[in-house]
């Protein structure tokens, strides 16, 4: 059997897949611990080279005793004992003594980094998404998803937990990584220095789609922060055109608002991303997409064929004409 809604859903998964694979190579933002951004990863990063460096002097020294120990005669190899409690029991202890006190300082450094935040971001880890709600004092909250937009260098606090299985929150440019536990709240200070767009990732094996578990922060200067947090809250325009209101009432038509919220309409769904503004994303399905109409598009007729297992039905069974309407609909939302 054979419509016109499932060969533009057919269509659309083709101009999807190749756009998949550029998402997943990490095309939509930087995502390197050698890329430090932030306060944190800055830290890391020194305790990195520290433990780099150091552990490359200690393998040349210890293969260079190792071939001297094989060419030399044992008679000719002077103060043996001297090399074996020096080297074997002296030289370790005051190693590693070292180390796990800069580690102890450097854990204090990075828990009090933020002693008073900004703000707090709670962010859940799903399978596999990531619900984002900010928290800023005297104001409502507001819900967000897949990507965490955030002030340079002003500190904040992110708030993390799971609702199903253990995650991994990673955003390696800023900060360590941190384990979201179903019950449990773990924080997470952070500093973000140079604006920039970068790119985090679930680092807890947490099922099929595991890989497929990627989202965006996006660190903006702090007066452009507030500009944004400030047309967060405005409800979504009226759709200028006659094809945008047809998507927005395709939209409600299939029931989207049961899952879905978008601001400023009857939409108030809580079990699924909100889409307030899911056009000014860089990415859609968490990462898995780049946004655009066609990605949408693709996304909403064959969700289960792009993420096998995630919660989203695939609704392949629209018209290409309604289908690509609230494909546009949505991306227009920035």
């Amino acid at each position: 059997m054979d419509w016109p809604g499932r060969r533009t859903a057919g269509k659309s998964l083709r101009l999807a897949l190749p756009a998949a694979v550029l998402a997943l190579a990490g095309c939509e933002g930087r995502q390197s611990a050698l890329d430090a951004a932030g306060v944190s990863a800055q830290e890391i990063l020194v305790t990195t080279w520290i433990l780099f460096i150091g552990g490359a002097v200690i393998f040349v020294v210890v293969m260079a005793l190792a071939l001297y120990a094989a060419f030399v005669r044992p008679e000719r190899f002077p103060g043996r004992r001297a090399w074996v409690i020096g080297g074997g029991i002296l030289f370790p202890v005051v190693t590693l003594t070292a180390l796990q006190l800069h580690e102890f300082a450097l854990a204090r450094r990075l828990a009090t980094l933020a002693p008073e935040p900004a703000f707090v971001v709670e962010v859940t880890g799903l399978m596999w998404w990531w619900d984002v709600r900010y928290h800023v004092p005297g104001q409502e909250p507001l819900r967000a998803a897949n990507e965490i937009v955030l002030p340079a260098g002003r500190p904040v606090e992110l708030r993390v937990a799971s609702a199903d299985v253990i995650h991994s929150f990673w955003v390696p440019s800023l900060a360590g990584k941190i384990d979201m536990i179903p019950g449990h709240v773990n924080r997470l200070p952070l500093v973000a220095q140079r604006p920039g767009l970068y790119r985090g990732q679930c680092a807890e094996y947490c099922g099929a789609q595991h890989a497929l578990m990627a989202f965006d922060v996006r660190v903006l200067p702090a007066d452009e922060f507030d500009a944004w947090m400030a047309a967060q809250r405005r409800p979504v325009p009226e759709p200028p055109t006659p094809e945008l209101v047809r998507g927005r009432d395709a939209f409600f038509a299939l029931g989207c608002q049961s899952c879905h919220a978008v601001r400023g309409t009857e939409a108030a769904g809580l079990v699924g991303p909100d889409l307030s503004r899911i056009g000014a994303r860089a990415s859609l399905a968490a990462g898995t997409l780049p946004t655009r109409v066609e990605t949408i598009a693709a996304w909403i007729a064959g969700a289960q064929h792009i993420k096998p297992e995630n919660r989203m039905p695939s609704f392949d069974v629209t018209d290409g004409e309604t289908l690509h309407a609230m494909a546009a609909w949505l991306e227009s939302l920035k």
